[in-house]
């Protein structure tokens, strides 16, 4: 006697996905709006670290000022991409994408921090997949759940 066990493969809704992509979206938006916010502050601060040993010795030479001023000025820069991000998420994340770009450029430099340099590639993909969710979530209709039921 054979049984025969038929195994329900779980349907995701159209709904369910967009909740998904809409929830997705917000926790990369949220992320790329404070990280660099709180990174570009510490800028002027140097609280989590010091910020100028991710200065290449060779960018140093090649901008005006001194180490300290670049990375002041970089502060700024990330404080006004967090801003970016959280107001126009879609053209924010193309700029933090394009930021990190330059981060990687500059830490390729420095010998000894290729892990960071990875680790800040991982950041730039997800910027890119911010930048399109941001596409996707802004053209797709919203629907408000309440316990259940939509409206």
């Amino acid at each position: 006697m054979s049984t025969h066990r038929a195994t329900a493969t779980p349907q995701v809704t159209t709904q369910q996905r967009g909740d998904a992509e809409h929830q997705a979206f917000l926790l990369l938006r949220t992320a790329f709006t404070v990280a660099p916010v709180v990174f570009g502050l510490d800028k002027f601060f140097n609280v989590l670290t010091d910020w100028q040993q991710y200065l290449a010795p060779a960018v140093d030479r090649i901008v005006p000022g001194t180490g300290h001023q670049m990375m002041l000025a970089v502060g700024l820069v990330e404080v006004v991409a967090g801003v970016l991000v959280a107001v126009r998420p879609q053209l924010g994340g193309y700029v933090v994408a394009a930021w990190l770009a330059g981060i990687i450029t500059n830490l390729l430099l420095i010998p000894g921090f290729y892990d960071v340099a990875l680790r800040d590639f991982g950041l730039l993909l997800a910027a890119l997949a911010l930048a399109r969710l941001a596409s996707a979530v802004q053209h797709a209709p919203r629907t408000v759940r309440f316990h259940g039921s939509t409206r």
